[in-house]
């Protein structure tokens, strides 16, 4: 009678029918809602690459591409634009603090997901997340009063600024990017393969080149990557310590600048719509690309770890 009854109310319009209507009008308005504000996030993204792009193209109405893409000479009083010393500026910059903190960031995250005791854990993961969260322009000080003077009297170089000082602070900001998602990876390969390698076996150090690394290896790559982007860029912490110095580096301690550090420093100083103000937009634009070629390389990498 009960179950009658129900179902009487349901084919009548009763309580229940409408609690229905309810909870599929509410999922209506949030599925809505999710995708208005997607297609938002998409058009304003869309529109700031457009306006940088658009801005920037500008500039070879004045200054040839050949001569912005080869020459190293920049003098926005004569209209020489040449972003040589900037582009590898930024790419040996980087390139530099990857091959630093890459693998002491990999190597902590197997101390942390596969050697430290459990209470160990619980205090460094909130500390290395806590890492992320200080500005960069306090590591940008702390580089002023520590890497600087270090440089100069270990190296015995006048100013110590430049490649070195800049790709140090850069190694230590990535760090805790680097381990929290190659440490993730790590715990998320099954214990199964681990087991099964030191049951052949097969050494713990073995175990872990041969097998954990390799099956968390999509994620640490990603992790990486997500290094590289934060490294690449990065703004105030290396505008405080590479020299700002357009000329294209020849040692590690030579004063040089990178596309980030030179946008900040002269956009303040130049007048939109001038050669200089687009040249500085096109700059913007290359910075633009790049992330767009990180969020590939990223995708790449999930999709062969969800495909092995």
């Amino acid at each position: 009678m009960f179950i009658m009854a129900q179902t009487a109310a349901g084919q009548t319009g009763g309580p229940s029918s409408a609690g229905h209507q309810r909870r599929l009008f509410m999922d209506r308005v949030g599925r809505y809602t999710f995708i208005a504000m997607a297609s938002c996030m998409t058009f304003l993204i869309f529109a700031v690459i457009l306006f940088v792009g658009q801005q920037g193209f500008q500039m070879f109405s004045d200054v040839s591409p050949v001569e912005f893409f080869t020459g190293a000479l920049w003098d926005p009083t004569t209209k020489h634009f040449g972003a040589v010393s900037f582009i590898a500026g930024s790419v040996l910059t980087t390139l530099l603090a990857i091959g630093i903190g890459a693998p002491l960031g990999i190597l902590g995250a197997i101390f942390l997901s596969k050697v430290a005791p459990a209470w160990m854990v619980r205090i460094m993961r909130p500390a290395i997340d806590l890492y992320v969260a200080i500005p960069s322009v306090v590591y940008g000080y702390l580089g002023l009063i520590i890497f600087i003077p270090f440089l100069r009297d270990v190296f015995h170089v006048k100013a110590g600024f430049g490649l070195l000082a800049a790709s140090l602070m850069l190694a230590i900001m990535i760090l805790p990017t680097v381990i929290s998602l190659s440490a993730d990876a790590l715990n998320a390969v099954p214990k199964a393969l681990e087991e099964a390698s030191l049951a052949l076996g097969a050494t713990w150090w073995q175990s872990i080149w041969h097998v954990s690394l390799q099956a968390a290896r999509p994620g640490i790559m990603t992790s990486v990557v997500l290094a590289m982007a934060r490294a690449i860029g990065e703004t105030m912490a290396v505008q405080m310590l590479i020299g700002n110095t357009p000329q294209v580096p020849t040692t590690l301690f030579t004063p040089t600048a990178t596309l980030t550090s030179n946008i900040v420093v002269e956009m303040g100083n130049t007048p939109f719509g001038s050669a200089w103000g687009d040249a500085l937009f096109f700059m913007a634009f290359l910075l633009l690309l790049i992330s767009l070629g990180m969020i590939l390389l990223i995708r790449k990498f999930n999709k062969g770890g969800l495909e092995a």
